[in-house]
């Protein structure tokens, strides 16, 4: 299976203190990694850092086999990011705004049809084409937020808590999402504070505390895990792994 990310030996230092201590993880094509930890750990800062959105002190980052930097253009076309807070013109329809962002990438208006026509498509918003965002839901608000982010067919695709204030039902239609995606063969980093989000979609976790990678593994190898580390009988719970390794709450 293909390396599409390769993080080695990555440090980020904010005058004394290392927000991101030694790194080293790598995520497959057609993976869905799930990325967790406290407010605090390193999560946000090193994402900026693969995205190259901020300088980092020492280590090495690639994508796609090739070094990530601020320049890398052709790395970055193949890249979607969908950040928390939702970034979308409000005086735009539904159309017009997937138009606009995947028109960045996406230069030819007769090609750029098909791709907002399959984006539309794949997040259920065919019925609301000509509505405003502030016509929407907040569960299709963030379901627009993730077609502008992957209208141009990205191969790797950054999420970050895509879900957040949403109902329960417009979740789970995110969530059907991003396994559509991932069917489309493309590798997603997922970023959540929920963490059944976590067992039902991500393929592989990392736990971060303290800017360090505390455990990694599949949703069963992390619960094998934590039942060596605990006096625990029956089967932990996700919730129960996180908080016996990092001592936290997932929220703190």
């Amino acid at each position: 299976m293909d390396t599409v990310v390769s993080v080695k030996n990555l440090v980020k230092k904010y005058k004394n203190h290392a927000a991101v201590d030694d790194l080293s993880f790598s995520v497959k094509k057609g993976e869905i990694l799930g990325l967790l930890g406290p407010n605090g750990s390193g999560k946000t800062t090193t994402i900026n850092c693969i995205l190259s959105l901020l300088d980092f002190d020492s280590g090495d980052i690639k994508i796609f086999g090739k070094s990530m930097r601020p320049d890398a253009y052709f790395i970055k076309q193949k890249i979607g990011v969908i950040f928390q807070e939702v970034a979308v013109f409000d005086e735009l329809t539904v159309y017009e705004n997937i138009d606009y962002f995947c028109g960045l990438y996406i230069k030819d208006k007769n090609a750029r049809k098909s791709y907002i026509k399959d984006a539309i498509k794949l997040v259920g918003l065919e019925k609301f084409e000509k509505y405003r965002p502030k016509q929407l839901s907040g569960g299709l608000l963030r379901r627009l937020n993730i077609a502008c982010g992957i209208a141009h067919k990205p191969e790797l695709i950054f999420l970050d808590e895509p879900t957040v204030a949403v109902d329960p039902q417009s979740r789970n239609n995110i969530l059907n999402d991003i396994k559509k995606l991932r069917d489309h063969g493309a590798t997603v980093i997922y970023t959540t504070h929920y963490m059944e989000e976590v067992e039902e979609l991500c393929d592989r976790i990392i736990i971060l505390d303290n800017g360090k990678i505390i455990a990694s593994g599949t949703v069963e190898e992390l619960k094998k895990l934590a039942k060596t580390k605990t006096k625990v009988v029956e089967g932990p719970t996700l919730n129960d792994v996180f908080l016996e390794l990092t001592g936290k709450a997932l929220r703190d």
